[in-house]
């Protein structure tokens, strides 16, 4: 299943607009301190992004504190009029360092509106403050908070999908072997954007796009040394989801795993459908050739994120 190894097509020239842009602003993530790459992620979403979409509601909560945390959990619910619609709960990507549902507010609107689906974008405590597992268990507390209250705001809460992009992707990933281990929450189906799902496997997209194409090979392990604290911890399955056995993922729901042809990430997302297609799971996938990292966030250049944006309601629409 999925034998082909996923390529690269001609880079997209709105894609090299956007490169072009972030050389302008000298746009590197792990130049500096944790704080500088959420300052720099901050300012790419500010270039990178459009107009707000409307949407009919859009509403902050608070979700308990789970594990260590002693704050609640921001989270930002997005809900098109009327009821009835699937849930989806949302983890933004930034490497488990950056980001926050400001940075993926845009991207949320347009899939909630897209799909007619509820959207609740969970703002997880980050790494280094919280390094993991602390993340993965304020994703978990974040998914069983929407099957409990998601209906308030108009949705099924008998149709959940958990999806993210990057880290968040990688939290998806987690959180769906966590719900089966546990046997809580039901969830349909899992969105898996780009996701990050090994540690240090010398996949060949990490030497081939690691460098150039936005995020970087030392990007990831910037990010990994501020996320895991104990090498020893990045070899658990719920740190970084290829390490599961087939036993563990058949367990989890079907599932539907995007990749970019110019990204680092690309072959480990593609191994990750491929274990999990391998253990049972119903798996979909899907090689954005002239892509890189991160388009589903960049409307404001490239035209290509309506497409992608498209691909990923139509998958929540499945559920």
């Amino acid at each position: 299943m999925f034998d082909d190894q996923p390529v690269r097509g001609d880079l997209d020239e709105h894609v090299e607009n956007m490169l072009d842009l972030l050389n302008d602003y000298d746009i590197t993530l792990s130049k500096g301190t944790p704080e500088d790459a959420r300052h720099q992620l901050t300012v790419m979403t500010d270039l990178s992004t459009g107009e707000p979409e409307e949407v009919d509601t859009v509403e902050d909560v608070e979700i308990p504190p789970a594990g260590d945390g002693e704050e609640p959990i921001p989270a930002r619910v997005y809900a098109p009029a009327g009821d009835g619609h699937p849930t989806v709960t949302y983890y933004h990507g930034g490497g488990f360092v950056a980001g926050d549902i400001d940075t993926h507010d845009e991207l949320c609107r347009m899939l909630a509106n897209r799909a007619e689906a509820v959207i609740v974008s969970v703002e997880y405590r980050k790494a280094p403050e919280a390094a993991w597992p602390e993340p993965i268990k304020d994703a978990y507390a974040g998914a069983q908070w929407t099957a409990r209250n998601a209906d308030e705001h108009g949705a099924d809460t008998g149709t959940h999908v958990v999806a993210g992009d990057s880290a968040g992707g990688n939290l998806s990933a987690v959180v769906s072997l966590m719900a089966a281990e546990r046997g809580m929450p039901d969830i349909d189906r899992q969105l898996l954007l780009y996701p990050a799902t090994t540690y240090m496997d010398p996949m060949p997209s990490r030497a081939q796009n690691g460098d150039g194409y936005f995020l970087t090979a030392q990007d990831m392990l910037w990010f990994v040394k501020h996320y895991i604290d104990d090498e020893i911890d990045a070899h658990h399955p719920w740190a970084f989801p290829l390490n599961a056995r087939r036993d563990e993922l058949a367990e989890t729901p079907p599932a539907y795993v995007l990749t970019c042809g110019y990204d680092p990430l690309r072959d480990e997302g593609h191994a990750y459908a491929q274990e999990l297609a391998e253990a049972g799971v119903d798996v979909e996938y899907s090689n954005h050739e002239s892509m890189i990292h991160g388009f589903l966030n960049m409307e404001g250049i490239v035209d290509h994120t309506y497409e992608g944006v498209e691909e990923v309601a139509e998958q929540i629409r499945k559920a």
